[in-house]
């Protein structure tokens, strides 16, 4: 390890610690996901929408039963929220870009088709996934 990456570690230890203390949020990660380059935390709300846990709240069920919210921070880039879906969900930013495919037809003939998509904008840097995380939870969930 060089001393950036030994450094780079070390903020990253400090800004979970100050997310645990301050904020109450739980690292969950499995041996298997560490060694992945994977974190994982569990933070201190339901992982369903405000719609959702106002129809919780009318058939008078206790909040704190449901299952809380979980996040993980990907070495790959990926932030995804890992409940609440049947797959986990991919919250990182979105941005529109132009695509082009070439096909072959079946007569020889080339043609090109050309769209607009979305995609995932990755977040490579594990501080800064960190911190997408915490500015996430708190723009969508810390006023439960």
């Amino acid at each position: 390890m060089t001393n950036y990456q030994k450094e780079q570690f070390i903020l990253e230890e400090q800004f979970v610690k100050r997310m645990l203390i301050d904020y109450g949020i739980r690292e969950v990660t499995t041996a298997k996901q560490a060694k992945n380059g994977t974190r994982e935390f569990e933070f201190p709300v339901p992982c369903y929408s405000k719609p959702r846990l106002k129809r919780f709240k009318k058939k008078k069920y206790d909040l704190k039963d449901l299952p809380r919210l979980r996040i993980a921070s990907f070495k790959s880039g990926y932030v995804r929220k890992q409940n609440g879906a049947y797959t986990a969900y991919q919250i990182n930013p979105i941005y529109v870009q132009n695509t082009q495919y070439v096909w072959q037809r079946d007569n020889g003939d080339l043609y090109v088709s050309k769209g607009v998509t979305h995609a995932r904008a990755l977040i490579y840097q594990p501080i800064v996934r960190l911190n997408y995380i915490l500015q996430f939870y708190l723009k969508n969930y810390a006023n439960y």
